[in-house]
């Protein structure tokens, strides 16, 4: 079936990708509706913004929003795909005002709640048996005289994601990194000085480098059922302060495939009636040889590429479901290739397991690489050379950030 029209929400390397897909699956371009336009899906030819609408994460403004644009273009059916978090939160809590127009897969709001909030999540991962790292929390009223539970360093991040995201201040990071008392004093005064007031999630440090972590990326039905597990090797991960946590390289090797974490996975998507695309973030701990839970985003991840480039195309998935409302058993990729987002040569300097650059060395001479950004059918000067202006900017920023998760630039 090639006679849709996807639609995505956003417009980032997460768009880029998803459209990637479409367009490699079925032959078709792709829409965006977001708030804002990003460079990652500036000069393309297969996704076109739609609708700009900085209020978009308003209420009524993304019902009205996205039920206009479906009546303006009711000739073929629409696939909806959220390629953010807090879209997915606003599709899951409009699900009954969207489905009359669009075709997708999304849980019921309070699902997404109870995943998506990190709190909630590790309430649900200790109830599945999933291992995770030690946590607390702190607030906005109890942050300055909190007793934590474990030794530092310690690991901050926001519980609420999406509000974070909205929030500024200087130095602000994704994820910090605080080796002392002192710093962890600055870095949550420096957050609750912010528009940010939800809780933090406060965590030991799992010592390792970024290839100890895994990311899976699955696709759950409309029958809650896991259809798709494809799970990755991290080698590197992005430095820069709004990237971090976010994978600048992944290795796909079936050797990787840990059966037994697979099928945890698995029953808990299912037991926690999932439905959709979803990313999970694991690092394996060497301490006690167990793989611990960091997050779940509610949708496909911003590296989600990397499966379509193993061989398996997310998009195919999503259509063969909620359009043409296939049987779909259960596949796991089980392929070896490798996807990246920051130039090799990056990955060559900073990645220290000479094993792991060894297989990336194989399978890069081999052809069984993709760069989530770089498409030959999406060929033209102007996003050939915004490509080459952003992969060599790539060596400045990591240089200039690597390492850094305190409160400094």
């Amino acid at each position: 079936m090639s006679d849709f029209l996807p639609v995505l929400l956003g417009s980032d390397a997460n768009v880029y990708g998803m459209a990637r897909s479409f367009y490699q699956q079925y032959g078709v371009r792709s829409v965006a509706i977001c708030k804002g336009a990003l460079v990652a899906t500036s000069n393309t030819n297969l996704v076109k913004i739609a609708v700009l609408e900085p209020d978009l994460e308003n209420d009524e403004t993304f019902v009205k929003t996205l039920t206009d644009y479906a009546k303006a273009h009711a000739d073929k059916p629409l696939v909806l795909v959220s390629c953010a978090d807090g879209y997915t939160v606003l599709m899951g809590r409009h699900r009954d005002a969207l489905k009359p127009y669009y075709h997708f897969a999304c849980p019921e709001l309070q699902t997404v709640l109870d995943l998506d909030i990190k709190e909630n999540f590790y309430r649900a991962c200790e109830a599945h048996g999933l291992s995770y790292p030690k946590t607390a929390t702190c607030n906005a009223q109890n942050y300055k005289n909190i007793e934590l539970p474990f030794a530092f360093p310690v690991i901050i991040k926001a519980s609420n994601s999406p509000a974070y995201w909205n929030c500024t201040f200087p130095h602000k990071k994704k994820v910090f990194l605080a080796n002392n008392r002192e710093e962890f004093d600055a870095i949550t005064a420096a957050i609750y000085g912010s528009s940010y007031q939800d809780e933090l999630i406060l965590q030991e440090y799992i010592p390792g480098d970024d290839n100890c972590m895994r990311v899976l990326n699955a696709y759950c039905g409309l029958d809650h059922k896991v259809k798709l597990m494809a799970l990755g090797r991290p080698l590197l991960e992005e430095q820069t302060p709004e990237g971090i946590g976010n994978y600048a390289a992944i290795l796909s090797d079936p050797e990787y495939n840990d059966a037994t974490l697979l099928e945890k996975l698995k029953n808990f998507l299912e037991d926690m009636q999932w439905e959709g695309f979803a990313n999970m973030d694991i690092k394996y701990d060497a301490r006690t040889g167990e793989y611990k839970m960091f997050e779940m985003n509610p949708r496909q991840g911003r590296s989600s590429y990397f499966v379509t480039a193993a061989g398996y195309n997310l998009s195919k998935w999503l259509v063969e479901d909620v359009l043409e409302h296939k049987e779909l058993g259960l596949t796991i990729a089980d392929t070896k290739s490798l996807w990246m987002i920051a130039p090799y040569g990056v990955i060559k300097k900073y990645l220290k397991d000479p094993d792991l650059l060894a297989r990336a060395d194989k399978l890069k001479k081999e052809g069984k690489c993709a760069h989530q950004l770089f498409c030959k059918e999406d060929w033209n000067l102007k996003r050939w050379l915004w490509y080459i202006r952003s992969q060599l900017n790539y060596y400045r920023k990591t240089a200039r950030y690597y390492g850094n998760k305190g409160l400094r630039d």
